[in-house]
């Protein structure tokens, strides 16, 4: 079932001012990502893919979460805050940098390597039902004086993320086609925040898997829609999952995003294969959604380089080795 959610007043955008102040802030504690060639780019439409999976973290999330480390005030005594595993990687990682404990509420269909990757960074790991997660970290929040942390709805994560568009756009001005996964959207938030101050006419696509494409359906609509956990939880990209967008992510998608595409399963899986054997980037589904649209819709873009972000690596290896045994379709 869908639900209509949201309300009429739309949040304040950021601005790039926003995002080269996180920028600044992030700069020593994140790694510039490399904009790579792919060696399968159709005529017309040369492919490059920003390499997020080479972050610390395995993932784009340690952006936002270390400038949201650094923004918060002092005599913070801990952070909390919920997530399908990345997110929470990323921030339990800035919050040892700070010195600062950090409890992450997880899913419990939650793939057990990233479960496992937040223990090993000293964080305390609370496991429940996917509907309860934001309801769980609440109340952690307010029981332990908490500062809450949200894996996108927050202007301090948005800023940080955008520096991955920031990256793009000095690296390759000429883009003409960038590919985001989607997910709770602060991601795109961000890349779009920064794409549309410096590179005003590039065409901004999210992609989200067709089994949990909510950001999809919200943007055809022009309504913010929320799909159940339920229905969410078909797809193998466990990191793209979220029910919703946030109100503030939906304002940037809604005014800044040109379209939002989707990608089968088959095709999510084949992209990883394809990125593994052809790029050498180990991708997360999640991580190879992008590279999947390009595959699926690329002649419907307009002529000119794309770039697929890979946002992702933290796959469950089991997972990796069957994608890359299994014989394609």
């Amino acid at each position: 079932m869908t639900e209509q959610t949201g309300s009429e007043h739309s949040p304040a955008l950021l601005t790039m001012d926003d995002v080269r102040a996180a920028a600044r802030r992030i700069r020593p504690h994140v790694v510039r990502t490399p904009l790579l060639p792919a060696g399968w780019s159709a005529p017309g439409h040369p492919l490059w893919l920003k390499a997020e999976n080479l972050q610390p973290s395995g993932a784009f999330k340690l952006r936002g979460a270390t400038n949201a480390i650094l923004n918060l005030s002092p005599g913070t005594t801990g952070v909390v805050t919920h997530s399908s595993g990345n997110h929470g990687r990323a921030l339990a990682h800035a919050a040892r940098a700070a010195g600062l404990p950090a409890t992450v509420v997880v899913p419990d269909n939650t793939p057990p390597v990233k479960i496992a990757a937040i223990r090993e960074l000293s964080a305390q790991v609370v496991v429940v039902p996917p509907g309860d997660r934001e309801r769980v970290a609440e109340e952690l929040r307010a029981r332990h004086g908490f500062v809450l942390v949200p894996p996108f709805e927050s202007p301090a994560v948005i800023a940080g993320q955008g520096t991955v568009g920031l990256e793009i756009a000095e690296d390759l001005p000429e883009v003409a086609t960038v590919l985001v996964p989607v997910s709770g959207a602060g991601l795109i938030s961000g890349i779009a925040v920064a794409l549309r101050a410096l590179l005003p006419e590039v065409r901004i696509i999210g992609v989200e898997p067709a089994d949990a494409a909510d950001a999809a359906e919200s943007l055809r609509t022009g309504h913010l829609v929320r799909w159940s956990p339920e229905r969410t939880a078909r797809t193998v990209a466990d990191g793209l999952r979220a029910p919703s967008l946030g109100e503030l992510t939906w304002a940037h998608v809604r005014q800044l995003v040109d379209d939002i595409v989707q990608v089968r399963e088959d095709e999510i899986l084949a992209a990883m294969r394809v990125l593994a054997t052809q790029a050498r980037l180990v991708a997360e589904p999640s991580g190879a959604v992008a590279a999947a649209a390009y595959q699926a819709h690329h002649a419907s873009f307009p002529h000119g380089p794309v770039v697929a972000v890979v946002s992702g690596g933290n796959v469950e290896p089991s997972l990796l080795a069957r994608v890359l045994t299994e014989r394609p379709s």
